[in-house]
């Protein structure tokens, strides 16, 4: 049989810019695991938007993930609240369950 335990998997979508302060953000808040994933494009609230590659980056968005414990999910969110709507952060809680529990 298969053991899980529950865990809560965080995702920000943020601008290229705030890449620094993301991880700054994230390893003050005790995040020790995530991972970064580059975008191409999108279409949502604010509209259309690509990475045209040619604005130096300012353009570009980043989908940040991480599976951490509750308690520390809760930890981290709050420190983010601030961000959202000076820079318009898009960010997602799931529950899900992980095999092998120390690592997250």
């Amino acid at each position: 049989m298969v053991v899980t335990t529950k865990r809560k998997k965080i995702e920000i979508l943020f601008d290229g810019p705030l890449l620094k302060r993301v991880r700054r953000i994230a390893r003050e808040a005790g995040v020790s695991g995530y991972t970064l994933y580059p975008t191409l494009g999108g279409d949502g609230g604010r509209g259309r938007w690509h990475d045209d590659q040619v604005t130096g980056g300012a353009g570009t968005k980043f989908l940040f993930s991480s599976i951490v414990d509750e308690d520390l999910s809760d930890q981290f969110l709050e420190t983010l609240i601030p961000l959202l709507d000076e820079f318009g952060l898009m960010i997602t809680v799931s529950n899900v369950e992980v095999i092998r529990a120390e690592r997250f």
